[in-house]
């Protein structure tokens, strides 16, 4: 590992807890696998949750299990976000170094080498594997397909305006997986949910990318952001609308009870109060708006789990 400074990203928080209590040394992998930013690994595990809790509510497994596959889940969600933060961390070096708020990222700042970096990646996708291992022969197949949606992503801000909707597919994955981890199966309802999380994604991401749409401009990356442009809050509408109703309609294959469809009142709520709070051209807004979203996704879980309770 290089001995450049360790300064955090732009983007961390002050006063983290990798600041605060990790070893100096292991701050830079820290970082890379985004520790010091958990909202990355919420956005990843909540989906996961959420394909439990519709699984669980169709009948399928016991409370034993579910508990079981979501700390599995959990474990996943951290190890696997950290490895493809690293990933696309590899690929995405050049383009980090030239954005005000990446250029201090540890590889882009020298603070791990590039070596350092595919060993640390290939560690987390052995233990991430180990996880995976855990569930049923059906999930093990689904899990692994991922790897080609993570594999492809880094390269979409190269090639279509729209690397939003392709991390949307990669990201929530774990609404498959965790379904089917409970089912042994994937139904019509796990994919309706699926469809949720890829609106969803497309939402919250365009926010985020909104921070960067000058750098990209620049150097000429391609997102949702800069396609968007002042469109951006007429199609967040779309896209959030599109996530509450895919919500709704995994509950109606599921047949769940209308209490769990009055309650999706709550995420579409919430994401209302995004869409008239952010600010695309203030970057601090879009970020906490960002941020909020899992909240959003823990309204929509509690939703789901408020429809297995009902079933």
């Amino acid at each position: 590992m290089s001995h450049a400074p360790t300064a955090a990203p732009a983007d961390a928080e002050a006063g983290n807890w990798v600041d605060r209590f990790a070893p100096p040394r292991a701050r830079p992998f820290l970082r890379l696998m985004r520790a010091d930013r958990p909202i990355g690994t919420w956005l990843l595990l909540l989906p996961c949750w959420q394909g439990l809790a519709l699984a669980f509510g169709r009948g399928e497994g016991d409370w034993r299990s579910a508990l079981w596959l979501a700390l599995l889940c959990a474990v996943g969600a951290v190890v696997m976000r950290g490895a493809g933060c690293a990933y696309n961390d590899i690929v995405d070096k050049d383009f980090d170094a030239k954005v005000a708020r990446t250029a201090l990222r540890p590889i882009p700042s020298g603070q791990i080498t590039l070596k350092a970096a595919w060993g640390f990646l290939v560690a987390l996708t052995l233990v991430g594997f180990v996880v995976l291992l855990q569930f049923n022969s059906y999930t093990v197949v689904l899990g692994v397909a991922s790897l080609a949606l993570v594999a492809a992503y880094p390269f979409m801000k190269r090639i279509t305006w729209w690397p939003q909707a392709f991390l949307g597919l990669a990201f929530n994955w774990g609404a498959l997986v965790g379904y089917a981890a409970l089912a042994g199966r994937v139904d019509p309802a796990a994919f309706a949910l699926y469809a949720s999380g890829v609106f969803w994604t497309l939402g919250y991401d365009t926010i985020y990318a909104h921070q960067d749409k000058e750098d990209d401009a620049l150097i000429g990356v391609k997102s949702s952001a800069r396609r968007l442009g002042a469109s951006t809050k007429s199609a967040l509408y779309v896209f959030y609308g599109a996530t509450v109703a895919f919500l709704a309609l995994a509950g109606a294959l599921a047949n769940f009870h209308a209490g769990y469809f009055a309650s999706l009142a709550l995420p579409a709520a919430h994401f209302f109060v995004q869409v008239r709070r952010v600010d695309t051209d203030d970057s601090a807004s879009c970020l906490k708006v960002f941020k909020s979203n899992r909240d959003a996704g823990f309204l929509a879980l509690a939703a789901l789990l408020l429809g297995a309770a009902l079933a």
